[in-house]
């Protein structure tokens, strides 16, 4: 409820609290959207559900105001229980509460009905209801109801031998899949598994894990009493079956979307190379938008699209540079040009700030701007990667991360230095991303027609 009286309040005129914002984990098509909502709001206590273009569906946890929503984008990211690339929006058009609806339908409804039709609510295995009811005593009325799991069979990810090594294997697991648990089996192996699932949905999934080389053999997709009893509980989890099968889309977006997922830092060339067939098997179990790789493209696609349009990315043509790329704007402003570079400094105390350098030169000019771009602090305590024609840096203190890019392109050094808040860690590899697949020379203008003379005259 507090929420819903949130969003009520900074809607009422003259009200003076901050904007709010929603911390955006999900998007999802509307066969899988209500599952997903189902379980994000059995975790978390608000959750919103919103329209996105195309008939997706958003998620996210709040609304809150956002210092609040910054301290737990940066909690549920080391912790592992948001995906990599969730993000702090305001709140979108359309959202809606829903955690309030989605309570009703998880636990017991009013009067003591017992479950409601559907409940899911997940015990150990093995340890069934004992055929109490909630009426059968007083004092446990108010005690959350325990049901048996559904039938389903599991996924099995990996086997150990020791309980230390299957412990120290499970957290590393959760850190990805925090619904993953932990089972002694028939055979005193120790087993990390994720289910329940139906049988042809763990099936494909465990060719999503194979392909993207995150199991070996003993990987296996086991009923109930081949897994054995839970030793840490595997938590509820929703993974979608593969749809009819869907066309893959151009590899050059494909390998866009995957650098703004980060999970590729190759050429944007559109072949099929290794590190591009990597970065789509990674994707696959990070988005857990479906088990087949084209269905997952499209997804991560239309979900990048959604970000830019959010971000209100707009065109930086800079004349001083000749360079042009995608930027968010929103959040720079032209500051001076100094020494042929171009610097954009903050807007409205976004903290973020842009700087641009275009000149005539090769690899040592390259080097020289990247020792510039180190000895200003613009990128403290770099990571170096410097190859012929090009140089990468990136590097973090406590109050921002500084990334900067050197290229030598027909002849000219093409630089670019972006500077963003820690506090908004999250976006600064997707707004990276863009900038550096949009980098290029300014189009040169086109020449203006020259006048013709009178017919049969000498035009000088």
């Amino acid at each position: 409820m507090r929420g819903l009286a949130f969003l009520i309040c900074a809607m009422l005129p003259g009200a003076v609290l901050a904007e709010p914002v929603v911390l955006r984990v999900e998007a999802q098509r509307a066969a899988a959207a209500e599952a997903m909502i189902a379980r994000w709001a059995g975790r978390y206590p608000e959750v919103m559900r919103f329209p996105l273009p195309g008939g997706w569906t958003g998620i996210g946890l709040g609304p809150m105001e956002r210092e609040e929503a910054e301290a737990e984008l940066a909690r549920l990211s080391a912790a592992g229980e948001i995906p990599g690339d969730s993000f702090i929006v305001p709140v979108p058009e359309g959202a809606q509460p829903v955690a309030a609806a989605v309570a009703g339908a998880a636990g017991a409804p009013p009067d003591g009905a017992g479950p409601a039709a559907g409940a899911s609510t997940f015990a150990p295995q093995g340890a069934g209801t004992g055929g109490a009811s909630a009426s059968a005593a007083p004092d446990t009325a108010a005690a959350e109801p325990v049901i048996a799991p559904p039938p389903g069979d599991y996924l099995r990810l990996q086997r150990f031998d020791t309980r230390e090594a299957a412990d120290a294997a499970l957290a590393t697991w959760r850190e990805d899949f925090p619904e993953a648990g932990l089972f002694q089996q028939p055979d005193g192996g120790l087993a990390i598994a994720l289910g329940p699932m139906p049988a042809e949905v763990a099936e494909a999934w465990l060719g999503a894990f194979r392909r993207a080389e995150r199991v070996g053999r003993f990987a296996a997709v086991l009923p109930p009493d081949d897994l054995g009893e839970p030793l840490e509980p595997a938590g509820a989890i929703e993974l979608p079956q593969a749809g009819s099968g869907a066309e893959m889309p151009p590899l050059e977006d494909v390998q866009r979307a995957l650098r703004w997922a980060g999970h590729y830092n190759g050429e944007i060339d559109g072949k099929d190379g290794p590190q591009t067939r990597a970065a789509i098997a990674a994707e696959v179990l990070s988005l857990r938008a479906s088990p087949d790789a084209a269905e997952t493209m499209r997804a991560l696609i239309q979900r990048r699209e959604a970000w830019r349009a959010e971000m209100n990315l707009t065109q930086l043509d800079d004349p001083q540079s000749g360079l042009s790329l995608m930027v968010p704007m929103d959040r720079l402003q032209f500051d001076r040009n100094e020494q042929g570079l171009s610097i954009y400094g903050p807007k409205d105390d976004s903290g973020s700030a842009l700087i641009l350098y275009g000149a005539p030169g090769g690899q040592q000019e390259m080097l020289d701007f990247t020792g510039l771009v180190t000895a200003l602090g613009w990128v403290p305590s770099p990571e170096r990667q410097v190859a012929q024609g090009r140089a990468s840096l990136i590097g973090r203190n406590d109050t921002h991360i500084g990334q900067a890019e050197a290229r030598v392109v027909d002849g000219r050094v093409q630089g670019v230095v972006l500077i963003w808040p820690v506090m908004d860690a999250a976006d600064q590899p997707h707004v990276a991303a863009e900038i550096l697949d949009s980098l290029r020379a300014t189009p040169a203008p086109e020449p203006a027609p020259q006048a013709e003379g009178p017919a049969g005259t000498d035009p000088a």
